[in-house]
Order: structure tokens, then sequence, then C-alpha cells
């Protein structure tokens, strides 16, 4: 990695890390994904931070931001965009919606429809969207940082396999340590106490998001790392307990994701490491239980057995040296 992009990944993660506290892996995970061109999915229960992590990534380099609640009465117009006829040029005009900037926080994506949901799949596979038959390409780079509560909640739509797919990665969050949010409160007691997202100030140009971008590309990846990989895809497709094994798109998102961990690490090069710390959080939304296991999958929380599930199979297959 040049010295200067290793500076601004370095800035990048300390910048948001003065908003979030006691989540470096999370933090990592999330910029991993920006990275790695990819798109992150938060899930978790409200009020853990799912939406001040999807904040501060957008206030740490210098680009667009559209927020965008998602709701039970949304439609796809109203994330993409409308044709408006013009009385004056006696044309259609079309004006675009919230997803076009470079960063978007879907919040909360499975409060929506189906049918709005689906909007976003053009979106997120091809950074364009198609409205009237007029493709429209996306700003670049292009992030979409959606946050869900666990399906168990009332009022909430699961997303389908398709567009679960189209997530390089699923983090969840999970509750801070008591010192952590001790220290959380400490800094936010008072009136005077300030919004710490206001005290983000980018540290990096677009330009330079996608100059790195570039980089990780041509990162090294040994043929053993890339059988590795594919032994541990390869049984989620032939295991019985699983309904839906890992897509090749997983694959190549797992590949993806290690050449951008390595890269944030200072490296060319990938590592066994680099795959191994990476299987859960970009193939356990990938994979779906069994019929014969849905009852096993849902005592657990599908996430949980999905997690515990691939991290079998992880332990079994043996890391090239």
């Amino acid at each position: 990695m040049p010295a200067a992009t290793a500076q601004i990944a370095a800035q990048l993660q300390r910048s948001i890390k003065r908003v979030i506290h006691g989540k470096d892996e999370a933090i990592d995970l999330a910029l991993v994904s920006l990275l790695a061109r990819g798109h992150i999915l938060i899930e978790d229960v409200p009020g853990v931070g799912k939406t001040t992590l999807a904040q501060a990534i957008a206030r740490s380099f210098q680009c667009s931001f559209q927020r965008i609640q998602f709701t039970s009465d949304l439609l796809p117009s109203d994330v993409l965009g409308v044709s408006v006829y013009n009385p004056e040029t006696h044309q259609f005009e079309f004006r675009t919606g919230p997803i076009f900037a470079n960063v978007i926080l879907a919040d909360e994506i499975n409060r929506t429809t189906p049918r709005t949901q689906s909007a976003l799949l053009e979106a997120m596979n091809e950074a364009q969207v198609t409205v009237d038959g007029q493709t429209h390409t996306l700003p670049h780079p292009f992030l979409v940082v959606a946050t869900q509560n666990p399906v168990e909640h009332h009022g909430t739509y699961p997303l389908p396999e398709s567009q679960l797919d189209r997530f390089l990665m699923r983090i969840r969050m999970g509750y801070p340590s008591l010192e952590t949010e001790k220290e959380i409160l400490r800094r936010r007691s008072g009136k005077s106490a300030a919004d710490p997202l206001q005290e983000i100030a980018p540290v990096a140009q677009a330009s330079d998001i996608l100059a790195m971008q570039e980089e990780v590309i041509h990162v090294r990846v040994e043929e053993s790392l890339l059988d590795y990989a594919l032994q541990i895809i390869g049984k989620t497709r032939q295991a019985p307990e699983l309904a839906l094994g890992v897509s090749p798109r997983g694959s190549l998102m797992l590949q993806r994701a290690a050449q951008a961990r390595a890269y944030l690490d200072g490296r060319d090069y990938c590592l066994p490491d680099d795959f191994k710390r990476l299987v859960i959080p970009v193939l356990a939304h990938r994979i779906i239980a069994g019929a014969k296991h849905t009852g096993q999958s849902a005592t657990l929380k599908r996430a949980d057995w999905a997690e515990a599930f691939l991290q079998e199979i992880v332990d079994s297959v043996r890391v090239p040296l």
C-alpha cells in the first residue's frame, strides 16, 4: 500500500472510532466492505449504533449522502426517482431519487415491502438504475449501508435471498461492554454535550476512495488460498443440513473482502487468516437451513445457527501453510 493511501486508511479508522466506541471489529468490517466495493447489512436490535456507524462512514470522506427511512408505505419511485411531465418542453423529465448519492443509509430496510426492497437490486449489483426504459448511472463510489432489526420483531419483511446476496457482508454490532457504555454516558452527559457526529470532518475525497478500491483489486491471492476458500464454500453446497449453499457471487465477495482486509492491514498479498476471519460475516447470510433443521435454526435464531454451522465447516477445513 502506498504511504499516502495507508495514511488515509488509518485516518478513516480513527475518524469513525471517535464516534463508535468499543466496536473496532465492526468498524474494520465496514471499511473492508467500502474498499471491496461491497454493501453492508447491519443487523441488530434497536439502539446499538447501527445508524450512527453508517453516518460516521459517510461523514469521514467528502461525498454525497442520503438517508432513506424505509416504511411500509414507501414506493420504489420514492427511492429511485420519477419521470415528471414538463408542460413547457412537452417532455417527461427524470427527477432523481435519494438513491443518487455516494453513500446511502437504507434505514430499517426490512420494514418496507418486498416490492420496494427490490428497487435496490439493480443499484446494488450494477451501480445503475433503470426507470421508464432509461438507464441512469449512479455516482462512484457507491455504497449502501442498510440497517435492519431482527426478523423476529413485529412489522418486518424478511429480505429475500436475492437481496441478501447483494450485500458483501452482514455485521452485528452487539451491546457495548459496561465500561464502554459508561464512557458513552460520560461523553454525552450535560446539556452542552455535542453530538459526536458533528465533530467528524472528512479525511479523504471520493477520488481517494476510488483509488484505494482500484489498488485492492491488485492485492495478490495465491492459488492455495482460492482452493481453501472454495473448499469451505463447496461444503455449504453439499451439506444436507442446508437448503441453500453459498452462490458464486459469494465466492467472489469473499475474495474481494480478503483482498480489502489485507490492504487495510498494509499488505499487497493475502494470508489464510484474511479469508478465515471473513467467512462468517461474508457468507453466513447466504446460507439457509434445510427443512429438517429449521426447528434447530429457529431455536438458535437463523443468524446464530448459520454462524455456528459455518464455524464448524471452517474448523473442519485444513488451513494452507
